[in-house]
């Protein structure tokens, strides 16, 4: 395997990335340049970046898994309440946020409810997102552990030695993204994600015509051999003809990709993941004003719908191929099935040629760095804003912000890796384990609770109180929990039983935990009357 030609792509990939974070120093030197690049970044760039983050490693793997696995397109019907969550964030969200000046979001919750709602609220975020993005970092590494096993075919690496070899890669490519977020802040993040998506479509573009060409007649050879019944389906309602109405809603719930879901469940997904989340609405906040962002935050919508249909393409694509040619040193788990979340990297390494490979490498790096860097500037400023200048008092001058900012980055790139490694640990000793509903389903549980809160305060003038809210989301969280079966999955670790299930009571999927939890949150939170007089809400 010559790979000289591909570490000097890889080299150059981080020398430019580098030379970028480091040179936005000088316009960060303010909590406003750190935190929001002083509010001046183009539309187009806080496009590039928000793509960027919502296209990590766990999507450049993972959906191409999902596709080897489905072999149908019915993942991308979620993109339809992507669009109009979208719209919704773009019309009353982002509005707010610009209204109320806000640099951490939690801030506007402070200012309409009180400050328990906000720190509560950010709280959850820092939790959330310390564990949303520690489980994406260790994607990447499988890639590694895949060039070691075919570099030397007589010795597989054992579970400690894969582990290993994991926590030195995690250590490398977070410590390299720690230094340029650091030092460049937000600046940093987008103008190295704007590298970064370029990258990674070029990989993604790069690797579909590569398989394309090595499948005997093309897409239309490949569909002669994809003939089961949801093979290339992209709808699905999801329900079972002749059943009644308790088990097609049954059947709708337990099932993550169905029309319903795409319309109810994601569109409730996104209004969290883009309006509530710190780390996806901060390089929003970057834009010179509510029209650029909204502008911005509508075409990343757009830019989805391709960017989707070619990972899953590529999956089918994949299954397609090793069909045709049979390839005994593809990724197994313990019980002999092909690993699909390894199927598009073992094609990487072992198919494509010198360079174009490196390119694709350097795509895999990309989704990494890219939605690593901006969860570090996000956490390190919730953190600071919301928690430390708090406990600690507030520094008088720009660079003792800024210092304290940087600190905080730091702090939150020790807690990834430590997330990291403890699901990479996991997942090598539960292969079956599938990426993309580990990743989605971390924000389900939680994110649902913060949404709930926000359309109180957005939505409402005078429901809502500063303690209420808390027992609100504290609900949101314990219903969402127990729908989701999370009873039983804890109870099993301890070889308990769970709280008791009724037989007709369904376990969700993560599409429908957003909105169950923002649904109970509200309802609970507008039983509380406003405590006081506050900051006027989104409606006039």
């Amino acid at each position: 395997m010559t790979i000289a030609l591909d570490i000097l792509v890889l080299v150059a990939y981080f020398g430019i990335i580098l030379w970028i974070g480091l040179s936005q120093r000088s316009k960060s030197a303010s909590m406003e340049g750190f935190a929001l690049g002083n509010r001046e970044i183009a539309w187009w760039a806080v496009l590039a970046s928000i793509l960027a983050a919502e296209i990590s490693a766990g999507t450049f793997f993972g959906a191409p898994g999902e596709g080897y696995a489905l072999r149908n397109f019915t993942y991308v019907q979620l993109i339809v309440g992507y669009l109009l969550a979208r719209i919704i964030v773009s019309a009353v969200f982002i509005p707010a946020y610009y209204r109320h000046g806000v640099v951490s979001i939690y801030e506007f919750l402070g200012q309409r409810f009180g400050p328990v709602t906000r720190r509560a609220s950010s709280a959850v975020f820092l939790v959330t997102r310390v564990l949303a993005s520690g489980t994406r970092l260790w994607v990447p590494t499988i890639i590694l552990v895949l060039l070691w096993n075919l570099a030397n075919p007589s010795r597989n690496l054992t579970t400690m030695e894969e582990f290993l070899l994991t926590a030195g890669a995690l250590l490398f490519v977070t410590l390299a993204t720690t230094v340029y977020t650091a030092i460049g802040g937000i600046r940093a993040v987008i103008w190295t994600d704007v590298l970064q998506i370029g990258v990674l479509v070029c990989a993604l573009g790069f690797s579909l015509l590569f398989l394309l060409s090595h499948i005997p007649g093309g897409w239309e050879g490949a569909k002669t051999m994809l003939t089961g019944e949801k093979d290339l389906l992209v709808w699905d309602w999801g329900t079972k003809d002749g059943a009644g109405f308790w088990v097609n809603v049954k059947s709708v719930l337990e099932q993550e990709y169905t029309v319903w879901a795409a319309f109810i469940g994601s569109t409730f997904v996104t209004l969290a993941t883009h309006g509530t989340d710190q780390d996806m609405v901060q390089r929003m906040l970057t834009a010179r004003n509510k029209n650029q962002s909204a502008l911005a935050t509508i075409l990343s919508g757009v830019a989805d719908i391709p960017i989707t249909f070619v990972v899953l393409g590529i999956g089918i694509l994949l299954y397609v191929y090793y069909q045709q040619n049979p390839d005994t040193l593809l990724p197994t788990n313990e019980a002999g099935v092909i690993s699909s979340n390894k199927v598009f990297p073992h094609f990487i390494l072992t198919q494509m040629p010198p360079g174009l490979r490196g390119l694709v490498l350097a795509g895999v790096l990309a989704t990494t760095m890219g939605s690593l860097s901006t969860a570090l500037n996000s956490l390190a400023t919730s953190y600071v804003r919301d928690f430390h200048f708090r406990w600690f008092g507030e520094p008088t001058t720009d660079q003792g912000k800024v210092r304290v900012l940087r600190f905080g980055t730091i702090l939150f790139a020790t807690l990834l890796i430590l997330v990291a490694l403890s699901t990479a640990w996991v997942v090598l000793h539960h292969p079956k384990l599938r990426i993309l509903p580990i990743i989605l389903g971390i924000f389900g549980y939680t994110y649902g609770s913060l949404l709930g809160i926000f359309m109180v305060g957005l939505f409402t003038k005078n429901r809502g109180s500063d303690k209420g809210n808390v027992v609100a989301m504290v609900l949101g969280f314990l219903v969402v929990a127990y729908l989701s079966g999370l009873d039983l999955d804890v109870a099993r670790l301890f070889g308990a039983s769970g709280l008791g299930r009724p037989h007709w009571m369904p376990v969700i999927e993560f599409p429908w935990r957003i909105f169950f939890g923002t649904t109970v949150t509200f309802v609970v939170a507008l039983c509380f009357p406003a405590s006081q007089s506050r900051e006027p809400s989104n409606v006039s």
